[in-house]
């Protein structure tokens, strides 16, 4: 019995695993009241706001050399880091966790439930952004040299065209679900995840929608961006190429490789029950 606890736990977890635990996670949140899901949002969408922030720090007071490009991308790690391990509602995670559901049950109402959610919290997300963006370039919390670092990152983040921005976004919404399929199988390592993860993110000039809406607003906060491109120009094309990213590749993809094992009977669960039943039946009086 020992031995066979000892192997559970050293044995990694399995695909289907993985997936049915994502899908539960999913289920519950497609359950969570507006008000909750609100406040979740709201609050993650300030607090990704840490990522643009704790880079600009990074890019104000490191030395010009080739290297500081690296490093400095690991402050794009924080926001995500706050909201993830935090357990806040980030749009660009429920674009895996609740269309998991949604591919196994396919019905209308798994369909109703989704839009809900994406709609709350990503309305939530965006004012949450635009919060954080008005505290920074509208008080006195931030030093003038960082809000400049914070204005280079935001003029670079919204520069794209809509084109290369949305084909920029695929990318982050595949690390995004990659870290979302990955957290239940790590025993200790959430935070190395995040922050791999997101670094490359930055290091790589994704775009990420949520993050990029802090940027988006800081400009358009300063006047330095009208509300008509910034959201024809970026908002729309990265939002889509976020979407694309983690349900059109990553989720379906991650459903297509579990899809025969969901499908199938469990074959440990079958054994189980032919061995309860044979167990009543010798049990019964008369039988054998």
């Amino acid at each position: 019995m020992r031995e066979e606890m000892a192997v559970r736990k050293a044995t990694r977890l399995s695909s289907k695993l993985i997936y049915e635990v994502i899908r539960r996670d999913g289920e519950e949140e497609l359950e969570r009241p507006t008000r909750s899901l609100v406040w979740s949002g709201v609050a993650a969408g300030v607090l990704i706001s840490f990522s643009v922030l704790a880079e600009a720090i990074f890019r104000t007071y490191l030395p010009d050399a080739p290297w500081t490009f690296l490093l400095e991308n690991l402050g794009y790690s924080v926001g995500f880091l706050l909201v993830i391990l935090g357990r806040m509602q980030l749009f660009t995670e429920n674009t895996i966790s609740t269309i998991l559901p949604l591919v196994a049950e396919r019905s209308c109402r798994g369909v109703l439930s989704v839009v809900r959610l994406w709609s709350i919290v990503l309305t939530a997300n965006v004012v949450g952004a635009l919060l954080a963006a008005a505290f920074m370039t509208q008080t006195s919390g931030i030093s003038p040299e960082v809000l400049e670092s914070i204005n280079e990152l935001s003029r670079h983040a919204t520069g794209f065209s809509a084109s290369e921005g949305f084909m920029r976004a695929v990318p982050a919404g595949v690390l995004v679900a990659s870290i979302v399929w990955m957290m239940p199988s790590q025993n200790g390592g959430e935070v190395i995840l995040v922050v791999i993860f997101t670094w490359l993110i930055a290091a790589g000039d994704f775009t990420h929608i949520i993050a990029g809406s802090v940027e988006m607003w800081v400009l358009v906060v300063q006047n330095e961006l009208d509300a008509t491109p910034a959201i024809l120009g970026f908002f729309l094309p990265v939002l889509a190429g976020n979407v694309v990213g983690g349900t059109m590749v990553f989720a379906l993809l991650a459903w297509g490789q579990v899809k025969d094992e969901v499908d199938a009977p469990d074959e440990d669960e079958a054994e189980d029950r032919a061995r309860s039943r044979n167990a009543q039946r010798a049990a019964q009086p008369g039988q054998a």
